[in-house]
């Protein structure tokens, strides 16, 4: 018995240890400190080399990483183009792509069967929490008009600076990042790390990790952890609808209420 204590306590370090890897390379490549953002890569990689457990896992983190990489370098190469920071906005976003394709790639080297919650919503389903249960409809309605309150700032703002040109970029914006990041974070991590450790893990680090990658816009680190509440959030409609669909349309309704309220532009 207690050498299976034993046991269980050395995969839950290893555990914490390679979310650990991960976050430090989201910050140090965010910051663009990218001779330091190498460091966890190497380190996960002799991990990959010398650990036989959770080698898909370490192998998502470790391509996680390098597209992060690539999507720093690529992004701060659009910094020096002389077009609009709305452009610039909208190419660092689809940028994303870099990350996705870093992961896609890890998956099919592991050959990893994920499920990418890509099903739509099963709406007769009651959605269980641990002292009732409610809807489908009503929970993802609920989560909607949380989700609009973010329009309500709206209400004091001048409404004549919403030129065509404004809302349109803000429509585009929000999807494309919405889609991108939904199907970044919940779609393919947490769908991976789900089938390979904890549901407890996965939700903890895609929802952090989230919440760190918002460094790379600009946001400061304190921000971008609280952020990861609302990573936290997504993961939950994901994992209590078995689809990504909602989280993706409450995203881009953040999204759209941050762009019109000028917190994004």
């Amino acid at each position: 018995m207690e050498g299976v204590y034993i046991q269980d306590f050395r995969i839950n370090g290893l555990l914490i240890s390679l979310a650990s890897l991960l976050f430090l390379g989201i910050i140090l490549l965010s910051y663009r400190l990218f001779m330091l953002g190498m460091l966890p890569i190497v380190f996960l990689f002799f991990i990959y080399i010398l650990t036989p457990i959770y080698r898909s896992t370490v192998s998502l983190f470790i391509f996680f990483l390098v597209g992060t990489l690539l999507f720093q370098m690529v992004t701060g190469y659009y910094a020096e183009w002389d077009i609009s920071k709305k452009m610039k906005i909208m190419l660092n976003r689809s940028s994303l792509l870099l990350i996705i394709g870093g992961l896609w790639l890890s998956i099919l080297l592991s050959k990893q069967h994920v499920f990418l919650f890509t099903t739509l919503p099963d709406w007769k389903k009651r959605i269980v929490f641990p002292f009732h249960s409610i809807k489908l409809s009503s929970f993802l309605f609920f989560g909607l008009v949380g989700s609009a309150t973010i329009f309500i700032p709206l209400l004091f703002l001048d409404g004549s600076s919403f030129t065509k040109s404004f809302v349109t970029y803000g429509i585009f914006f929000s999807i494309i990042n919405a889609f991108l990041e939904e199907f970044l974070w919940r779609g393919i991590m947490l769908s991976s790390l789900k089938s390979n450790v904890s549901t407890f893990f996965a939700v903890f680090t895609t929802s952090t990790g989230f919440g760190l990658l918002h460094i790379s816009i600009g946001i400061p680190l304190v921000m971008s952890l609280l952020f990861s509440l609302g990573g936290l959030f997504y993961a939950v409609v994901v994992l209590k609808t078995n689809s990504i669909y909602p989280a993706i349309a409450f995203h881009l309704i953040i999204n759209l209420g941050m762009v019109f309220n000028g917190w994004i532009f």
